[in-house]
């Protein structure tokens, strides 16, 4: 398997996981979240238990 071919196949996977999240508009989503995340005040464990929280939504979705 040379580069190229193993290079085509992250692409495709990585699409397929962008699209079954909710496609593009969620990844920025979920990006601005974490960027906000991030930014906030608090210990790094509970940033951290936030974020990955938050990306149990798709798509910047709140939790329920």
């Amino acid at each position: 398997m040379n580069l190229k071919s193993m290079l085509g196949k992250a692409k495709k996977q990585a699409d397929a996981v962008i699209e079954k999240r909710g496609g593009q508009e969620a990844l920025k989503q979920d990006l601005n979240e974490l960027k906000d995340i991030a930014k906030s005040k608090g210990t790094t464990k509970d940033k951290a238990k936030a974020a990955a929280e938050a990306l149990k939504q798709p798509g910047g979705a709140k939790p329920r």
